[in-house]
């Protein structure tokens, strides 16, 4: 069963995977705080160019099974044209409405 995206509880969160899903660039770096940064397994990475590459260039796409933490913690199936589909888990820092860092990884 997924979560649809509209209920997701954190505002930026929920504008974050919106823009993801939807594979809106503009509105996907109007989610981040400036400077934001993240991590993928474990491993801190180029945000511009991890997103372009996993997310943008390679159509990602996110169905949320499960959120905690007030919607800051997920766990989701995604997918790209290079990877296929795997169960990733994100955590997301919010400070003042905007994503200053997000993690993901595999779940």
């Amino acid at each position: 069963m997924t979560l649809p995206v509209d209920r997701l509880t954190d505002p930026a969160v929920r504008a974050f995977v919106t823009a993801l899903n939807a594979n809106d660039q503009t509105a996907f770096l109007e989610t981040l705080a400036p400077g934001a940064t993240m991590s993928d397994d474990g491993s801190d990475r180029d945000l511009g160019e991890w997103t372009e590459k996993e997310i943008f260039a390679s159509r990602g796409h996110m169905e949320i099974e499960s959120e905690k933490g007030g919607g800051l913690d997920l766990v989701a199936r995604f997918r790209n044209d290079t990877w296929g589909e795997m169960k990733t888990r994100w955590h997301f820092v919010v400070e003042g409405g905007k994503i200053s860092r997000f993690e993901t990884g595999q779940a």
